[in-house]
């Protein structure tokens, strides 16, 4: 084992410059970690220390890097059991200090080696505590990543040139790019009690086993479905998921929403489901400074007041009131769940119809399971309306 140990440092040492370079101009020199190249996104920041295989493989990373908060990544290794998808979906991939041999029984190979295997740009070995503070401060921005010697001597302001030329996410419309483009279905585990059709706007594949785990059978439709689409699985109640962009371009999705609202159908939002939901009830949303990731978020569910530890990753929020019912064209409204860090509103729902939604990640892929019984709500509601 210390022979492999030595030969794995010794490879590690021999890694190719990498440098990365954000929009406002401040760089990071490190060592090339998974593929060789160059690789752009929005740097974002999670503080989740455990859990990376999920995070790498959400589909609403698609477009961003991810700076890991925790300093040492890729322990456990990778496996094929985990993945929340069918591929990676962070655009680039910064960590501190990468295992040097990953120990987990589950291992099937280590995270290194799945970057290269799937052509995922990273880098080592920076100050990755410096980099979320800045991010902290001056919030997310564009980033750049580039690692072997093809861009040792290229000057910084001509890297600065090219991350400053990609698009911002803010204006950012991707949830087609990441859904499924054919209907697929999950079969009820055990006894089939209810129908869901769930709009796929870049789903987790935990979120239709955790509703196949309560007897539904799941239809999950692109992101282009129309309520047509919906209705034809004749649903006793509809989910839209989680995904990446900004919520202000989902026109789509938000007028088939109101659709299924009109028909007081059962309905469950999560993440980008909730700022669907916002936008469909006359909310407006905004982008956030830096946005929440990870699994240690402090939220309060105000129709009970329990305080849970949930999962993130949004960087968009809904501009709801949080001190009063509101009136929207489907019923009053309200903010059903907050983040206790910031007051950010973490979730809606209808009082005069069966409908509601959270800004977070229940499924808990990656994550606690203290949000695991907003998926006995919604079983809740359908049976109510089916009662």
């Amino acid at each position: 084992m210390t022979t492999s140990i030595q030969g794995v440092a010794s490879q590690r040492q021999k890694a190719a410059p990498a440098v990365l370079v954000l929009e406002d101009g401040r760089a990071f020199r490190g060592r090339a970690y998974g593929a060789v190249g160059e690789t752009f996104g929005e740097a974002v920041f999670s503080t989740g220390m455990t859990g990376y295989q999920e995070t790498l493989t959400d589909p609403s990373y698609h477009r961003q890097v991810v700076v890991m908060t925790a300093p040492h990544v890729g322990n456990t290794g990778v496996n094929d059991e985990d993945p929340e998808s069918g591929r990676i979906w962070v655009s680039g991939y910064v960590v501190r200090d990468p295992a040097r041999v990953s120990s987990n029984w589950r291992a099937q190979r280590s995270l290194d080696e799945e970057l290269r295997r799937q052509g995922v740009v990273g880098i080592s070995g920076i100050d990755t505590r410096a980099l979320t503070r800045h991010l902290r401060e001056r919030g997310a921005m564009r980033v750049g990543i580039f690692s072997g010697e093809a861009w040792a001597g290229v000057r910084d302001e001509a890297l600065l040139a090219k991350v400053q030329a990609q698009p911002q996410m803010k204006g950012a419309n991707l949830s087609a790019e990441v859904a499924t483009q054919e209907a697929y279905v999950v079969p009820a585990i055990g006894e089939k009690k209810f129908t869901v059709a769930a709009v796929d706007l870049g789903i987790k594949g935990m979120t239709p086993h955790r509703m196949a785990e309560r007897g539904i059978e799941v239809h999950v439709l692109p992101a282009t479905a129309t309520a047509e689409d919906i209705y034809a699985v004749d649903p006793d109640g509809v989910f839209f998921s989680n995904g990446p962009g900004d919520p202000a371009t989902a026109d789509g999705p938000v007028a088939v929403m109101r659709a299924v609202l009109e028909r007081k159908t059962p309905l469950f939002g999560i993440c980008f489901g909730n700022q669907i939901l916002g936008r469909a009830l006359g909310f407006g949303t905004y982008k956030l400074k830096y946005g929440h990731r990870g699994i240690n978020q402090p939220v309060q569910d105000r129709t009970t007041g329990k305080v849970e530890v949930t999962a993130h990753n949004h960087g968009f929020a809904v501009d709801a009131p949080l001190d009063k019912v509101s009136d929207t064209p489907y019923g009053r409204a309200e903010v059903s769940h907050v983040c206790l860090n910031d007051q950010v509103v973490e979730g809606l729902q209808l009082l005069d119809q069966p409908a509601f939604s959270v800004q977070y990640h229940p499924e808990a892929a990656a994550g606690p399971h203290d949000a695991a019984y907003l998926f006995d709500r919604f079983v809740s509601l359908m049976e109510a309306e089916r009662a």
